[in-house]
């Protein structure tokens, strides 16, 4: 959502990414089944790059991890045979007898869930981009799931462009929805009231979405007790300097192993279950229909296109946890997210980010004020937690050899005078819901 994007920017100071001195990066997929093959990131065909390469590795179309190497043109076959060694040599690959060379993810994903098929609502919500709503559309509608539906929220438009392609190009395929209140829980809440799936799904129009994401997403609720389904978020282009520090800084991927969270599975992380953004993110994410709305679907006073920037999607995974439920991580579940492209765009959206996380801890008090004295046992080991973790983070790929070194520090700055703001924005956010709802 923009809206808050252009506020976040007049928030927080600016510095300067030298693009100049940024070598881009390509990002490609390589299947081991496959060696001898690249493809463009979201199923859209095949790649022959040359440069800087960083390949999502996959085995049996399993995600493994991210290696990078030099290609160089006119010579495809030694770019992948560099590509396959990096992964040998740097990600832990399985042995090939593990599965059948042939047994593809998509099989896989569709063999999981085939006794009693859900129904997935995927809700995507869009604001004044018709171009990009175009790109993610056409590789959901890729995806070989045999049962879901394609919701399109059109948040407080500009123009009727969004409608005027749905209508068009997807008319028997997408539904459409007008949602005229500015924020992305309002629209993501519009679509919850007419969805009509066991399981809503919820991409960003700025993602592209794996060919097989619908299966694998309905594959992580196979569990009953599991209530919410988070995925795999990596960087459809690293062209950017910007774009490449937002990847460094890891806000968006969360790994490459299957992980599960509910109160009786805690993690060491002292703050448990506060720190909801460990969890995933709302570019990728899913949850049981029912669930969603037995909390009350997402709060619309937080969430991107509010004073509070953001949030909304923290708060759910926080009640679905404490009411219960199962969290799970689900790295089959790729989507693949357009970063920022400008360093104006970069540090606004790493305000965003914190404010979005400070909202998100005052909504959840408020939400549940029993919580209180729980938060603030656990704050002053949670915090010294967290500056160690991040210490420790922001090496991703080699990518940040060559993207400027203070760009992270200057993230983290810009998170942390965010979440100071978070509170702030979370008032202010609920007083102009109030006086739109007089």
């Amino acid at each position: 959502m923009e809206g808050s994007d252009r506020r976040a920017e007049a928030a927080c100071p600016r510095f300067a990414v030298r693009d100049s001195l940024y070598t881009p990066v390509r990002v490609v997929e390589l299947d081991l089944d496959e060696p001898d093959e690249l493809r463009s990131p979201g199923g859209s065909g095949p790649a022959d790059p040359e440069g800087r390469v960083l390949a999502l590795v996959r085995l049996h179309g399993h995600p493994l991890g991210l290696v990078q190497a030099t290609g160089t043109a006119g010579d495809p076959a030694s770019l992948c045979r560099a590509l396959v060694d990096a992964a040998y040599r740097e990600l832990h690959v399985p042995a090939q007898s593990t599965a059948a060379p042939a047994a593809r993810h998509s099989r896989v994903g569709r063999a999981r869930v085939q006794a009693g098929t859900p129904l997935v609502s995927v809700v995507v919500a869009t604001h004044n981009r018709p171009a990009m709503l175009r790109q993610c559309l056409d590789t959901l509608l890729r995806n070989p799931y045999p049962r879901y539906e394609v919701i399109v929220v059109d948040s407080a438009p500009d123009s009727g462009a969004a409608e005027t392609l749905v209508r068009g190009r997807y008319a028997d395929r997408v539904r459409y929805l007008r949602e005229d209140l500015p924020g992305v829980a309002r629209a993501h809440n519009r679509a919850l009231a007419a969805a009509r799936g066991e399981i809503l799904a919820i991409a960003d129009d700025d993602c592209l979405l794996d060919p097989d994401w619908v299966g694998a997403v309905a594959a992580g609720f196979a569990d009953d007790r599991v209530g919410c389904v988070t995925g795999l978020i990596l960087p459809a282009e690293l062209e950017t300097a910007a774009q490449a520090a937002l990847h460094e800084h890891g806000n968006f991927e969360k790994g490459f192993a299957s992980q599960a969270w509910s109160l009786d599975r805690p993690t060491r992380d002292p703050l448990f279950p506060f720190t909801a953004g460990q969890f995933g993110s709302g570019a990728n994410m899913a949850f049981r229909t029912d669930v969603l709305r037995a909390i009350g679907g997402f709060d619309p006073v937080i969430g991107t296109g509010t004073l509070a920037f953001g949030g909304h999607d923290l708060l759910a995974f926080f009640q679905v946890i404490t009411r219960g439920w199962t969290l799970v991580y689900q790295p089959d579940a790729i989507v693949w997210h357009r970063h920022r492209r400008t360093e104006r765009d970069l540090y606004g959206q790493a305000y965003g980010y914190g404010a979005g996380l400070g909202a998100y801890l005052v909504a959840a008090v408020a939400r549940e004020p029993a919580v209180l004295p729980a938060m603030l046992r656990r704050l002053p080991r949670g915090v010294r937690y967290a500056l160690a973790r991040s210490r420790r983070s922001g090496r991703v790929a080699g990518v940040g050899r060559t993207s400027p070194r203070t760009c992270s520090s200057r993230i983290s700055r810009l998170e942390l005078e965010g979440l100071l703001y978070g509170p702030v924005g979370y008032l202010r956010s609920a007083l102009r819901s109030r006086t739109a709802a007089r």
